[in-house]
């Protein structure tokens, strides 16, 4: 009976302590202090470090904060996991669970505790949301998995290569044994070929440069015989109209001279 009076229930003792004032609605209401008898909810120690100007990154001009990167498989699904058990563990955090933990307050001020309760929930969530993307940011990784991905698929391509098996040579068909066999040689010919080939074009070019050049220079010299000929056609007509003249004038001149010879022969 001793122990019992020395030791008395926490429940008891604080079921005859007056009930907290309500809450006001001019101001935010105040979370009310668990029992001395009940653990006092301690936050993350995140929290700490997330304040802490020391660990948030330099964002400072000489040091610009880094780019986003997009986010491959691995990533995403390292940030989906995260949000999941997140979102798992503080569905845990129920009414219920919180009022077992604070039977006295969850009886009297049920309104008040369910606002703790709600608060708790979303500072959490929030901390350690900022405390994950501050992780992955220093830690670099995004980008380490993304690079994980590119080492991944280079490895199964290699492996993909290496599983496939030789083929024996003896096993080969024919045409493609006499195909391997004179590979170097019709390379060395096709070579030759391709180089003679080259010369020749090259000479091709040449001479039908030339050709074009005395082209053009037969197409000016028939330019210049052409208007010779115009110059000819054209003397030719005045030639013909003076012929008709002269020959009028050697006609009357003949006509004169028959006139006066017999009287010159006198």
């Amino acid at each position: 009976m001793a122990t019992e009076q020395s030791n008395p229930d926490p429940d008891t003792e604080m079921s005859n302590a007056p009930p907290p004032p309500p809450p006001s609605s001019s101001s935010a209401q105040p979370s009310p202090p668990p029992p001395p008898s009940q653990p006092q909810p301690q936050p993350p120690a995140s929290d700490d470090a997330a304040a802490d100007p020391e660990n948030l990154p330099d964002s400072s001009p000489e040091n610009p904060a880094p780019k986003q990167l997009t986010p491959g498989p691995r990533a995403a699904r390292l940030q989906a996991l995260f949000a999941q058990t997140a979102k798992h563990t503080l569905d845990k955090i129920t009414k219920d669970n919180f009022g077992a933990c604070f039977p006295t307050i969850a009886a009297k001020a049920p309104g008040t505790l369910d606002n703790v309760q709600r608060q708790m929930v979303d500072r959490l969530g929030g901390l350690w949301t900022k405390e994950f993307d501050r992780i992955l940011e220093s830690r670099d990784v995004v980008a380490k998995l993304n690079e994980l991905e590119v080492l991944v698929g280079d490895a199964q391509r290699r492996r993909q290569v290496e599983t496939e098996k030789p083929i024996p040579p003896h096993t080969l068909p024919a045409p493609i044994v006499l195909a391997a066999h004179l590979a170097e040689p019709l390379a060395e010919t096709r070579a030759a070929l391709t180089t003679k080939l080259s010369e020749t074009q090259a000479q091709n070019n040449k001479l039908f440069e030339e050709i074009q050049a005395q082209r053009a220079e037969m197409e000016a010299l028939l330019s210049g015989v052409e208007k010779t000929l115009k110059d000819i056609d054209g003397a030719n007509g005045l030639l013909a109209e003076l012929m008709d003249e002269v020959a009028e004038e050697t006609r009357a001149a003949e006509g004169d001279i028959g006139r006066y010879a017999p009287s010159l022969s006198r």
